[in-house]
């Protein structure tokens, strides 16, 4: 094939304290630009990029556009204007109003859809029109897992020959941690006991928290001699509220965690639970288990595909069968110890050299 120039939106991976999305962009976009290839790749940022953020390659190069607002519909589609590019590609849902050429876009969830009362409401309409305005000026569309691109047949009518599932990959760098005295050191810095139960992510209402906590605290109730706490790592989002903790004893909110410290919080804890009602794509559930910790997750939206038979899966609307589960994790070591073999067996299927090398395929063929 020709050599192509490939326009790439990478404002997204220099965000302070990257989440979901942003980590997704960083590392595809690490991964796709280590790939042979011909092509040459133009890399474009609203806000200067740290020198170590892109390895500097031959056919990369960077750009910077400042711009106060409606960075993508103005400053960067102008630039495509400009240079004209073979394919312009956005890992994070939102395509240029008007811009020329072939393009694929990266469609992560429509969890605003499930859930819309969990987002503020001119975020919620921007997102249902950005999505729906993407999906149809792309040639071709990433999806997350099958529950997104199905999600994207149903709501959007989007063809499923124009959608390629492309799992993401999990961070290589999260391995057990078993030095006694790291863990030690992050348990004394967010002031977690020795046992706990980990729950990692942004604290909003689709996340679960509630139920979760309630579960938690009903196995408490049933186990009187209970020294495991239940700790929720991770900032408090939109509606979070704090009566979904109030009066429990043995929660430990810990805010923000350094990323630093996520191998060891993972290591650290008995099993990671994470009952969420809906996943574009659950990365913590790879995290956890490239630690070696075993998952307790949702039989809902994505999460069956990420988990396969290596995490226990329960209703998240169950709060008994939490519960339940909860009970099982903590009372069996030999379980702990099957999921945590299963665990890692998982988390090898999904790397970002292969979603990189899927990501490249979907261009060309947008391109052609």
């Amino acid at each position: 094939m020709r050599a192509l120039t490939i326009a790439i939106d990478a404002s997204r991976t220099t965000s302070a304290h990257r989440t979901g999305t942003e980590n997704y962009a960083l590392c595809l976009l690490r991964a796709l630009l280590t790939l042979e290839t011909p092509h040459r790749y133009r890399l474009y940022f609203r806000t200067p990029p740290p020198p170590d953020l892109i390895p500097a390659r031959p056919h990369v190069s960077l750009h910077v556009l400042p711009w106060p607002r409606l960075w993508t519909h103005t400053r960067f589609a102008a630039t495509l204007w400009r240079t004209r590019p073979d394919v312009t590609f956005v890992p994070s849902h939102t395509l240029p109003l008007w811009f020329p050429g072939a393009a694929v876009v990266t469609v992560h969830d429509l969890g605003y859809r499930h859930f819309p009362q969990a987002h503020p409401t001119l975020a919620r309409h921007y997102l249902e029109w950005s999505t729906r305005h993407s999906a149809r000026r792309a040639a071709r569309v990433l999806a997350d897992s099958e529950a997104t691109a199905r999600d994207l047949s149903a709501h959007y009518r989007v063809p499923r020959e124009k959608i390629a599932v492309v799992y993401p990959g999990v961070d290589e760098t999260l391995t057990p941690v078993n030095d006694p005295a790291r863990l030690a050191a992050v348990r004394r810095r967010y002031g977690l006991p020795e046992r706990y139960l980990l729950y990692l992510g942004t604290l909003q209402p689709r996340k679960n928290i509630a139920r979760l906590v309630q579960a938690y605290a009903r196995w408490r109730a049933q186990t009187p001699t209970a020294d495991v706490g239940l700790v929720l790592a991770g900032k408090r989002g939109w509606l979070y509220d704090p009566a979904w903790t109030k009066g429990v004893e043995g929660v430990i909110l810990t805010g923000y965690v350094d990323d630093a410290d996520i191998s060891a919080l993972y290591s650290g804890a008995l099993a990671f639970v994470f009952p969420s009602l809906y996943e574009g794509f659950g990365f913590p559930v790879l995290e956890a288990m490239r630690c070696g910790t075993p998952v307790l997750t949702s039989t809902t939206s994505s999460l069956p595909e990420v988990a396969g038979d290596a995490a226990l899966l329960v209703d998240p609307h169950d709060v008994e069968a939490i519960t339940e589960a909860i009970a099982r994790l903590v009372s069996d070591a030999a379980l702990r110890a099957e999921l945590v073999t299963r665990g890692y067996a998982q988390a090898r299927r999904f790397s970002w050299a292969r979603a990189a090398e899927h990501t490249l395929q979907a261009l060309e063929t947008a391109a052609r």
